[in-house]
């Protein structure tokens, strides 16, 4: 069936598959500057659409800037990004490989927002979320900003990224309509489970980043190896992303890859399907 079989979810009116990509590791090592292979990269998100994948993840940290400037140069350069979203973050400050610091000031939110829509080449983002709440500065601030772009038609929605629960309520609380959260799960790291069922409830997607970490579960004779044996072909990160898109309606993982043959490979767990026994025993 192809990517199709991630089945489909609303954002902002319009629907994505639920099977993404994340574009963060086409930039350089730790993060940082452009890709080894520049031309490479260009492959993959090209491959990636053709694949039909329509939502692409990304931030203005990633390179920083190198992952924007490459999805305008291989997609909305050549053909505009059609029914393609792209999703933006921002809200961090680079100063070298691997080093990462939120900023939330008004100021700065603005700027990221403002660079991300030049490097895209479009005047409105589909989906613009806080990278990360700021602990040094208002609350009120960063979410009244959200707000402010919402108003401005600089974005159609926003969402948060590393939150709790409290904090999706407590800018819901001030009048910000969260649309997305973005924050680390997969099947060896479950900590955001209450927040996977918050979403649910909540309608909002959740978009797991690190998607096919299984953990403990990958262990030799473990949950992983014994449903793999019923699956002939079929790798342990695609059972990790079957798992996730079974997990919840709202979820939208997006596994992310430099290399065209991985992608392809993350793409074809759309087809996968487990039994509901194997989706308990994955489920520990």
């Amino acid at each position: 069936m192809g990517i199709e079989a991630s089945g489909t979810l609303e954002l902002g009116g319009k629907p994505v598959h639920r099977l993404g990509y994340g574009a963060m590791r086409i930039t350089g090592p730790g993060i940082w500057g452009p890709p080894r292979d520049h031309d490479g990269a260009v492959r993959v998100l090209r491959r990636a659409v053709e694949l039909g994948i329509t939502f692409i993840d990304t931030a203005d940290s990633y390179g920083p800037d190198v992952s924007e400037d490459l999805i305008r140069e291989a997609l909305h350069d050549v053909t505009g990004y059609g029914n393609v979203m792209i999703a933006t973050k921002g809200g961090f400050t680079r100063s070298g490989p691997d080093q990462w610091a939120p900023l939330g000031r008004r100021e700065y939110l603005r700027q990221c927002l403002q660079m991300s829509l030049r490097r895209l080449g479009v005047d409105q983002i589909d989906l613009w979320q806080l990278h990360r709440i700021d602990p040094r500065t208002s609350r009120d601030e960063q979410f009244g900003t959200l707000l402010e772009f919402l108003d401005e038609g600089l974005v159609r929605q926003v969402g948060l990224s590393e939150v709790s629960v409290d904090d999706v309520k407590e800018a819901q609380a001030a009048g910000v309509p969260v649309a997305s959260v973005q924050n680390r799960y997969n099947l060896g790291d479950r900590r955001a489970e209450d927040l996977v069922d918050y979403c649910t409830e909540q309608g909002i997607a959740f978009i797991p980043w690190a998607p096919v970490d299984a953990g403990k579960l990958a262990r030799p004779g473990g949950p992983l190896e014994k449903v793999a044996a019923h699956h002939p072909g079929v790798t342990s990160g695609q059972l990790a992303l079957a798992w996730l898109l079974r997990r919840s309606p709202v979820m939208m993982p997006i596994p992310g890859t430099a290399s065209v043959a991985h992608l392809e490979e993350n793409t074809a767990a759309a087809d996968v399907t487990l039994t509901d026994d194997e989706y308990e025993l994955l489920t520990v």
